[in-house]
């Protein structure tokens, strides 16, 4: 470094209306330096007073404020959670230290004040959130009792370290955080999502690295203290996740394997929260992680609304507060800590065309315990996809024929096949898990070259109104999206029936280099493909449409899979399609709820 690693921790106790330290340096034990972290405790109650301790730990930058990070979406959040330190995807301080809270809000190892390897998610990050969990445990002014809570990353990190059970965590909330880092994130059946992963790389992390120069003159958090680094000096003190998961595909090799852990190592309770709209990342990890933790007393709330803001909603903070009282100081009014007093599951049911990106009328939504997920009532029922293009209760008897359709396809609907329902003859609820059985080949092009050895198969299911008229919903930044989305490699077909985790209803794929099965053109492959789990009550006269695609289509909007790499014209290239005839039923199993009488 140009300068050697220094203390430059200051205590602000008159300036705000909590008091503020900033860049408390926390030790790491592995010895392998140290974090910075800056921490707001409630200023009424003496400054030795003990307090339970919120921890946040991620790559956004601890001193960039919310409003310079993310302006118009800061101007929508609740102005109860304005403050001086207002930060994105995480608790104010403001609001929080006013309800008895410590917050403790660290930069992640290698980003903004916090020196050495950028390594986003990995194994040795997670460590020093395990000391930064543990440290924070310990402090004079904390009660012993720690909480985690945030979104995204600050939520899809909490998974990890809980797994590791570090003393002193007693309730983790991860709102909107993926559990599965290949499959939620980076290689959605198979498939690599590099559209995000740029954009997210790209804009929100390296901008932040420590030592990065101009930070300060960019209006983005302060120049690093030590001083800056060059360019060679930052690229060899960081690992590219672009150019990472790009390099790798596969679960066992060792950058994704490194990133592995069991979910029911996690033990505190948890509250988790899934998105309806957050089709394309992390709706299936906060399903996938309440299922699978070891938690004996955990929560699966869902919501909607645009990604950044419901965290904030009175009614949604009143939710965490409540939550965490219980659990961190004892104060349990709703019966979290009592098994069985709080329903487990809370699903928020999508009926009707509301618009999207409109909180107000999303609160016309109606919403509904159950005890279990999925729902035990479930019927799951099939929908067959005829040679018509239709969606049909019965499979139908034919001569052999198929459906084909362009591959390599572009964003936008040019090579797809829509299979519509007929219009559903009464009122019907979907929610819960889905999964397409589809025959498919692969043949060349005759206007191409190239001989195709493998397929990408992309789903999207879709709602219209009795009018005719396609329903959208919110999506992750407000923009319209569908009802939800399935993705799979046809090389990575293969299935494991033995897996603990394996269901009729979530086929269980383990992604290894040992899975991949070669694609014959010509030949025919059954396969079963995953789509993420959904709800929406269709009305009477409301029809659905399966959409089979080669390419991203409506609705995925930076969540784009369409790498020239990893989806290479040579290998992809050419004609897709779908077979019917005798043994080649192809349907989609639906979750119906059956009314209640």
């Amino acid at each position: 470094m140009p300068n050697e690693i220094r203390d430059i921790h200051t205590v602000d106790t008159t300036s705000y209306p909590y008091i503020f330290e900033q860049n408390v340096s926390v030790p790491l034990r592995s010895g392998q330096g140290l974090l910075r972290c800056n921490i707001y405790r409630p200023q009424l109650s003496g400054d030795l007073a003990k307090h339970p301790v919120i921890v946040t730990y991620g790559p956004y930058g601890k001193d960039i404020h919310y409003g310079i990070f993310n302006p118009k979406s800061y101007a929508e959040v609740n102005v109860e959670h304005h403050s001086p330190h207002s930060a994105w995807e995480t608790p104010d301080p403001g609001y929080w230290t006013r309800n008895g809270y410590i917050v403790i809000r660290a930069d992640e190892r290698g980003l903004g004040q916090s020196p050495g390897l950028l390594d986003t998610m990995s194994r040795g990050t997670s460590e020093a959130f395990f000391d930064l969990v543990e440290w924070a445990a310990e402090q004079p002014w904390s009660s012993g009792k720690v909480g985690l809570l945030g979104i995204s990353y600050y939520g899809g990190s909490q998974w990890r370290v809980a797994a590791r059970q570090p003393k002193g965590l007693c309730a983790i909330v991860p709102w909107e955080g993926m559990s599965d880092y290949y499959r939620d994130r980076c290689r959605q059946g198979g498939i690599l999502s590099n559209g995000f992963i740029k954009f997210w790389w790209d804009r929100q992390v390296i901008t932040n690295q420590y030592g990065r120069a101009g930070r300060a003159a960019r209006n983005w958090g302060p120049d690093t203290i030590e001083g800056d680094l060059n360019e060679a000096e930052l690229e060899a003190n960081r690992r590219d996740q672009t150019s990472d998961n790009a390099a790798s595909q596969y679960r066992d090799h060792a950058y994704y394997a490194s990133k592995e852990y069991h979910m029911g190592d996690i033990q505190v309770p948890l509250l988790s929260v899934a998105n309806w709209g957050g089709i394309c990342l992390h709706l299936r990890g906060n399903v996938e992680g309440w299922r699978w933790a070891g938690s004996d007393l955990k929560y699966l709330r869902f919501i909607t609304g645009r990604h950044d803001l419901p965290f904030y909603y009175p009614q949604e903070a009143e939710l965490q507060r409540s939550f965490l009282d219980a659990f961190l100081k004892g104060e349990d009014r709703e019966g979290w800590s009592v098994k069985g007093r709080v329903p487990p599951v809370s699903v928020v049911l999508r009926k009707g065309d509301i618009g999207y990106n409109n909180a107000e009328a999303e609160k016309s939504y109606n919403r509904r315990d159950e005890n279990e997920w999925p729902i035990a009532r479930t019927q799951y029922t099939k929908s067959y996809l005829t040679p018509d293009m239709r969606l049909s209760e019965h499979p139908l008897a034919g001569q052999p024929s198929k459906l084909t359709y362009d591959a390599l396809g572009s964003i936008g609907e040019p090579h797809a096949l829509r299979f519509e329902s007929q219009p559903y003859a009464t009122q019907t609820e979907v929610t819960g898990h889905i999964v397409a059985h589809l025959n498919v080949s692969v043949s060349p092009s005759p206007a191409l070259p190239t001989v195709p050895m493998d397929l990408d198969v992309f789903l999207t299911l879709r709602h219209f109104s009795p009018e005719g008229k396609e329903i959208f919903y919110t999506g992750t930044a407000g923009d319209p999206v569908p009802l939800t989305k399935g993705w799979l490699r046809l090389s990575l077909r293969k299935t494991d029936p033995d897996h603990y985790k394996h269901r009729p209803w979530l086929p269980q794929r383990n992604y290894t280099s040992s899975d991949v099965l070669p694609v014959i053109p010509g030949e025919v492959y059954a396969v079963d493909v995953e789509i993420w789990p959904t709800n929406v009550v269709v009305e009477e006269g409301g029809k659905l449409i399966l959409e089979v695609a080669s390419g991203d289509t409506q609705g995925c909007g930076v969540f784009v899979h369409d790498s020239a790499a990893d989806r290479a014209p040579d290998k992809f290239a050419g004609l897709n399609h779908i077979h019917f005839g005798a043994g080649m039923d192809n349907y989609v199993t639906l979750p119906i709820i059956p009314s209640e009488v």
